[in-house]
């Protein structure tokens, strides 16, 4: 239990965080990966490299340090890192690793000076505090996977019972439970972990689940990455009737229940979970603006699964823009998605529901475009691995 003195200790760090916060993170990352290499599987290293996870983390901690005596505050950030946390099969006796060495870079970063021992427990007492909160919402989320019809705990083995090359990048799996038994549901933009053991060692990553839940299979979609170990393998190695490991779906960037109409604006690989979320919004009539951006035609998925249900479906409208054409492509605009394009594409009523996801620089535009066009913020979701105020920057 926290004290007031030990509240008033964590929250005196805030400044140094604000400033300092993601040296302290880089720092604690290195110590952690190099002394405790078992929970290195748990780590994207792009996102070590790219230092998307750097930043994450600090804003997390930042948040908590700013928040400690309202921590009712953090709830969307909570249910964000529950769902990371569950998908990657974080665990109990994860978090006294990450206790240990967050204390020690907490102590090394800022120096004996600031960081007394005072301040030691405090941190030590806060983070006792947040572990604890993690691990019981966890604890709730293994459970119900485990419970529902079927669901199951930790990894489970699927069938890939169809590949299907969807571009020149990206690759579709589709994966049915090895047993013969059900696959749990899930809701449209939610992800599966998947847990490979390759000649470099254990690998873990979340993939969106690119079609409705049917209880028979799942579908992720792949994109090969430049010198991805876990993307080029499955995209070179991985064969049907092979077996791959799969964690339940998990994910809070879901397709909420609502009447308003529903933008759902991509580029690249962000396409996947829009699919999902594109066909399990058809029973309802609702009006759905589709948005794709891409290189061009070659790189650019589903394009062709996209105009069958515009044909199909009056309800539905698209719009694919490309900033590499090449000829013969058939794309309504060249270049990258402006405001102005936004706007014409979209309805006048802008009294509705947007769902982005795509590259940071894309993403960091949307956000300020449908903000610039008059989308009212809390109806603009996406999903973003770090600060989301990384995007406004």
């Amino acid at each position: 239990m926290l004290t007031n003195q030990q509240r008033a200790l964590v929250k005196a760090t805030v400044p140094l965080l604000e400033t300092g916060g993601e040296a302290l993170t880089r720092h604690f990352y290195a110590k952690m990966l190099k002394e405790y290499p078992q929970v290195r599987p748990l780590f994207n290293q792009a996102h070590q490299a790219s230092g998307d996870q750097q930043r994450a983390l600090a804003n997390g901690v930042l948040m908590y340090a700013r928040h400690i005596d309202q921590l009712e505050a953090l709830g969307p950030l909570v249910s964000k890192v529950v769902n990371k946390h569950v998908a990657l099969q974080i665990l109990p006796e994860h978090y006294p690793i990450v206790g240990t060495c967050l204390l020690q870079a907490i102590r090394e970063v800022l120096g004996a000076e600031i960081a007394t021992d005072e301040v030691i427990d405090a941190w030590a007492a806060a983070y006792g505090q947040l572990s604890e909160i993690f691990i019981n919402a966890e604890e709730e989320t293994y459970a119900r996977s485990a419970q529902a019809e079927g669901g199951w705990r930790g990894g489970r083995l699927f069938k890939v019972t169809d590949k299907v090359a969807e571009s020149a990048e990206i690759t579709s799996f589709y994966l049915a439970p090895a047993d013969g038994g059900s696959a749990i549901d899930f809701e449209p933009g939610q992800y599966i972990g998947l847990r490979l053991l390759l000649e470099t060692g254990e690998e873990r990553r979340n993939y969106s689940l690119s079609a409705p839940a049917n209880g028979r299979e799942y579908r992720i979609s792949v994109k090969r990455e430049n010198g991805g170990r876990v993307s080029n393998h499955l995209h070179d190695n991985v064969q049907v009737g092979d077996s791959l490991e799969l964690f339940p779906p998990a994910g809070d960037f879901v397709l909420r229940p609502s009447k308003k109409p529903l933008a759902l604006i991509t580029a690249g690989v962000g396409i996947t979970p829009a699919l999902a979320m594109l066909q399990s919004a058809l029973p309802s009539g609702r009006p759905i603006h589709f948005i794709h951006c891409a290189r061009n035609a070659e790189v650019h998925a589903f394009r062709d699964w996209i105009e069958a249900q515009t044909a199909a479906h009056p309800q539905v409208t698209h719009y694919f823009c490309y900033n590499e054409v090449k000829p013969g492509d058939g794309v309504h605009a060249e270049g990258f998605l402006t405001r102005d394009l936004l706007a014409e594409w979209l309805p006048q009523d802008t009294d509705l529901d947007a769902y982005f996801l795509g590259p940071k620089p894309f993403m960091a535009q949307v956000k300020k475009h449908l903000r610039d066009i008059g989308v009212p913020e809390k109806q603009s979701h996406y999903e973003f691995f770090g600060p989301a105020s990384a995007l406004d920057a």
